[in-house]
C-alpha cells in the first residue's frame, strides 16, 4: 500500500503508515477520510465534541458513513470531548438563537479559536499514540485566521516543541474548492454526510448558512443531494 511522505522538523523525509484524520459529518472530511484510507495503512478518524447544537446529528450520520464505506484501513471512530460551553456562554452554536441563515455572510459562522482547540487536542492524542501526521479538510478560500497555512505551520512548531515529538498537519485540500472536493468524492455515499448547524432532529434544516453552502456545492457539480431522502429511509 502506498505511503505519504512528509517532512519532520529537520526537513528529512519520513514514511508514515498511520494518520489521524479530524472528522465531522461534512463532505470535506468524509472525502478526506476515504482518500487517505487508500494511502495509509491505518487511518484513525477523530471527532472532537464541543457541545454544539449539531453534534448529535453529525455523529449519527458520521457513524452511518463509516459503516457504509467499510474500509479495512479505517480504525474505529475515536471521540474526544472538549466542552466549550464555559467560554462560549450564550453563543448561537450552543443555544440555537439567531443561527446564521442562508443569506448570512460566511464570517457569521466563525467559531473563535475552534481549530486552535481541535488541533491541540488532536496533537496530544497523536503524541500518546506515537503518530506524527494529523489531517484536516481545510479548503481553499477559507476566510478564518485559524485555517491559514502560516497558522498550521506555527501550530506544528509549537505543538512539536511542547509535546517533545514531531507533529505534522496535512491539509491536502487547501488548494481545492468545495466543488473540486465533491468531484473527487462523487462516487462516495455523500448522502450520509451532514452539513447543518441548526438540525431538525437528524435532518438538515435547509435554511441555515451551511445548508445553503451545501446546496450550492452539489448544484455546482450537477449532483443531486440525496440526504433528505436517505434521512427518511434510515429513520
Amino acid at each position: 500500500m502506498g505511503q505519504i511522505k512528509s517532512l519532520n522538523q529537520e526537513g528529512e523525509v519520513r514514511q508514515n503508515s498511520e494518520v489521524i484524520v479530524l472528522v465531522s459529518g461534512g463532505v470535506d472530511s468524509a472525502v478526506l477520510l476515504a482518500t487517505f484510507s487508500a494511502q495509509f495503512e491505518r487511518v484513525i478518524p477523530l471527532y472532537v465534541r464541543g457541545g454544539f447544537l449539531w453534534e448529535k446529528a453529525e455523529l449519527y450520520w458520521l457513524r452511518h458513513y463509516l459503516k457504509a464505506i467499510s474500509r479495512p484501513s479505517v480504525a474505529p471512530l475515536k471521540i474526544a470531548d472538549l466542552p466549550m460551553n464555559d467560554i462560549y456562554a450564550s453563543h448561537w452554536s450552543l443555544n440555537g438563537k439567531k443561527v446564521p441563515d442562508s443569506d448570512s455572510d460566511d464570517s457569521t459562522v466563525y467559531l473563535p479559536g475552534r481549530n486552535l482547540m481541535l488541533l491541540s487536542k488532536a496533537a496530544v492524542y497523536a503524541s500518546i499514540l506515537g503518530i506524527e501526521p494529523i489531517a484536516l479538510g481545510v479548503l481553499s478560500g477559507n476566510p478564518f485566521p485559524d485555517s491559514t497555512p502560516i497558522f498550521l505551520r506555527n501550530m506544528e512548531v509549537a505543538l512539536s516543541e511542547g509535546l517533545n515529538t514531531d507533529i505534522t498537519f496535512l491539509a491536502p485540500f487547501a488548494k481545492l474548492s468545495k466543488k473540486e472536493v465533491l468531484e473527487q468524492g462523487r462516487l462516495l455515499p455523500l448522502e450520509l454526510t451532514f452539513s447543518c448547524i441548526n438540525p431538525k432532529g437528524y435532518r438538515h434544516c435547509g435554511a441555515c448558512n451551511k445548508c445553503a453552502e451545501r446546496l450550492r456545492a452539489f448544484q455546482s457539480v450537477g449532483l443531486p443531494d440525496q440526504a433528505k431522502l436517505t434521512a427518511r429511509k434510515i429513520r
